[in-house]
């Protein structure tokens, strides 16, 4: 498979043909298949204007900053926690913002049950965090896929990556069914309960305390002396430790380059990034690496 390099922090995929050659006409695969899988971590100047049609089906998912496509004369503008897809077969153009750059999920997918899938997000349906949301969980969807087609390209690893991809759509598509279904949604109704689901919900973001006060109706003094009460942290010191604390899951668990895990913390500049992990850890993000794996 071949792995593209370009925005900083970036992590994509590129289905040979031969690959998806072998899934249109497999029997669970047909279905729904991928050919093209990434993220684009604050993608600045990242502009597709396609055209020639695709004969796939493109999904993106905004986790952060802003953005736009274009079908026909009608531009939308796209900003985080949105998620559109775009039709097979049509032209189109979409781009980051230039001030403040987006953050995306995307996948280029085709099969005979796309038309279904993508009929129900062609125009921006909304993910937001809440009490039941579950957007880390469909996060995780995403990296599960990306490391199963990472690791190789078996038929068995091919169609687990493929049934994964079809939780994940619809996760999107039925996503009032899929915050209902959650085993492990937040049951923690108090103010401080939460904060920290809403924190986790948004691992990828770099939130204030004004966000977080905001998104909680509540002053952030207030906000403040509860969370230190209950917790012994400030709220961005414990959103900090979340953080650090999700690099070393990646650190452990996969071999994605430091300077891609800063962005999947929300912490793009790496030298920050590697102050802030060592201050907390006690040593540096490569020597955890090092010291977990030896």
């Amino acid at each position: 498979m071949k792995l593209k390099d370009g925005f900083t922090g970036e992590r994509a995929i590129v289905l040979p043909k031969v690959l998806t050659d072998m899934m249109r006409p497999d029997a669970l695969m047909s279905a729904l298949y991928i050919t093209d899988i990434g993220y684009y971590p604050k993608a600045l100047h990242h502009y597709r204007e396609r055209t020639e049609p695709l004969e796939q089906y493109v999904l993106i998912y905004c986790v952060g900053g802003k953005g736009f496509f274009r079908r026909g004369n009608t531009e939308t503008r796209i900003s985080a926690g949105q998620c559109f897809v775009l039709p097979a077969g049509e032209r189109h153009t979409y781009g980051a913002d230039d001030t403040d750059p987006w953050t995306i999920y995307w996948i280029h997918f085709g099969g005979t049950l796309a038309p279904q899938y993508a009929a129900s997000a062609q125009w921006p349906c909304t993910v937001a965090a809440a009490s039941t949301s579950r957007i880390s969980d469909r996060i995780g969807l995403f990296e599960e896929i990306f490391s199963v087609l990472e690791a190789g390209f078996g038929i068995e690893r091919l169609r687990y990556a493929m049934t994964l991809f079809h939780h994940f759509l619809g996760s999107i598509c039925f996503i009032r069914q899929f915050r209902e279904g959650g085993t492990h949604a937040s049951t923690d109704t108090s103010p401080v309960g939460a904060i920290i689901h809403y924190l986790e919900e948004n691992i990828e973001s770099q939130l204030t305390l004004a966000d977080v006060a905001a998104y909680m109706g509540r002053s952030a003094p207030h906000l403040s002396m509860l969370f230190k009460r209950d917790t012994g942290h400030s709220v961005m010191n414990y959103f900090n430790l979340m953080k650090i604390r999700r690099a070393c899951d990646l650190l452990d668990s996969t071999d994605m380059k430091i300077n891609q895990i800063c962005f999947k913390t929300g912490i793009p500049d790496p030298y920050y990034f590697s102050r802030l992990f060592t201050k907390i850890m006690g040593l540096s993000p490569a020597a955890y690496r090092a010291r977990e794996k030896g």
